[in-house]
C-alpha cells in the first residue's frame, strides 16, 4: 500500500510579514518527513496521533469548502476508526511545519477532485491556501495555509502580496561557502502564544508604521535579491532585517539566543533570523562562509538547509 510522504519546510522570508502583506519565500526541507500510516501493533505514540486524528476529523466537519477542494470525512473517520496514524519525526513547536505535513497528508488522501501538484493552475493554488489556511487553523488558531501548501507543492514557492503564490526555481550549490541553516533552541515554540504578541504589537501604531516602512521592505529586498543570486545586496538587507528582528521580535527570540544574535550582527560572520514564529524551535541563520560560522557556533546543534 503506498503512503505518499509529505516533507517539512522552511519559511526562508515572511514569517508575521506574510500577514501583512508582505512577499514571502519557502523552500522544501527533506530531513524530515510524515506520512499516514496503519498498523498492526497499536503503540502509546500511534495511539496518541489516532485521537489527535479524530478529534481532528470533527473539526473539519465543521468547515465549508469550495466544492473543488471538499474532502470525503466519512472516509477518513473510517480510516481513523481501523487505527490510522501519522507517522511523522517532523519536530512539533520548531517551525518547520509538523501540522502542515499532516494537513497536507490528509487533503492529498481524502480529497474528493484530485489536484496535481505538477500541473495545478495558479488560481487552483490560491484557492488551495485559502482552504489550507482554514484546516490548519485547528491547530494554531489562525493560519495563512502557506505551511501545508509548500508541504504539499515539494517546491519552493513564492507568496506574492494579496495571496498570490508563484513557484520559483532555487538550484543550490553543492560547492558554496555560503549556507542557509537551523540553530536547534532545544525547546519547542507554541505559535499561537507568539501570534497574539505579534497581533498585540499591531495595535501600536509606531510599531504598525515601523513593520510596513522597514521589515517588510527589508524582508522583500532580501527576496528579490536571493533569488536574483545578487548576495552583495542581500547580506546588506538581511543584516538589517535581523537588527530589525533583535529590537522588535525580542519576545519571539528565546532569551539564551539573544547574545548570539547580536555577535551575529556585529561580527557579520553570520546573521539569525526566526523560523516560523519563534519562541523555542529553530532559528535560521544565513553565512557567507559557513566554516567560519560554525566554529563561533561551535556550542550549537546545526543542520545546514541550504548551500550557495
Amino acid at each position: 500500500m503506498k503512503h505518499p510522504l509529505f516533507y517539512a519546510k522552511i519559511l526562508l522570508f515572511g514569517e508575521y510579514g506574510i500577514i501583512e502583506n508582505s512577499r514571502g519565500l519557502t523552500l522544501p526541507y527533506n530531513a524530515y518527513k510524515g506520512a499516514l500510516q496503519f498498523s498492526s501493533e497499536v503503540t502509546e505514540i500511534n495511539s496518541i496521533s489516532n485521537d489527535s486524528l479524530r478529534k481532528y476529523a470533527e473539526y473539519l466537519k465543521t468547515l465549508e469548502l469550495p466544492s473543488k477542494f471538499k474532502i470525503n470525512i466519512s472516509r477518513l473517520e473510517k480510516d481513523i476508526q481501523k487505527g490510522m496514524y501519522f507517522d511523522s519525526n517532523i519536530p512539533q513547536g520548531y517551525g518547520i511545519g509538523s501540522s502542515g505535513a499532516l494537513v497536507a497528508a490528509v487533503f492529498d488522501k481524502y480529497s474528493i477532485h484530485k489536484l496535481s501538484p505538477e500541473k495545478i493552475s495558479k488560481e487552483d493554488l490560491k484557492g488551495l491556501k485559502a482552504v489550507f489556511g482554514k484546516m490548519e487553523s485547528f491547530f494554531h488558531g489562525k493560519s495563512s495555509g502557506i505551511d501545508p501548501l509548500i508541504c504539499y507543492m515539494n517546491i519552493p514557492l513564492l507568496i506574492q502580496p494579496n495571496s498570490e503564490v508563484d513557484k520559483v526555481g532555487i538550484l543550490e550549490s553543492t560547492e558554496g561557502k555560503g549556507a542557509v541553516f537551523l540553530i536547534n533552541s532545544g525547546m519547542p515554540g507554541e505559535t499561537e502564544p507568539m501570534v497574539q504578541i505579534f497581533f498585540e504589537k499591531l495595535k501600536n501604531e509606531g510599531f504598525r508604521k515601523t513593520l510596513k516602512e522597514e521589515f517588510i521592505q527589508y524582508n522583500n529586498d532580501c527576496i528579490e535579491s536571493f533569488l536574483k543570486k545578487d548576495m552583495s545586496s542581500f547580506f546588506k538587507n538581511l543584516k538589517q532585517l535581523s537588527l530589525w528582528a533583535l529590537h522588535h521580535f525580542t519576545p519571539m527570540i528565546p532569551g539564551e539566543f539573544l547574545k548570539i544574535w547580536k555577535n551575529g550582527i556585529e561580527s557579520n560572520t553570520y546573521y539569525l533570523k526566526l523560523c516560523g514564529s519563534g519562541g523555542g524551535g529553530y532559528i535560521l541563520g544565513f553565512t557567507q562562509d559557513y566554516d567560519a560560522a560554525e566554529k563561533v557556533l561551535k556550542d550549537y546543534d546545526k543542520e545546514v538547509v541550504y548551500r550557495f
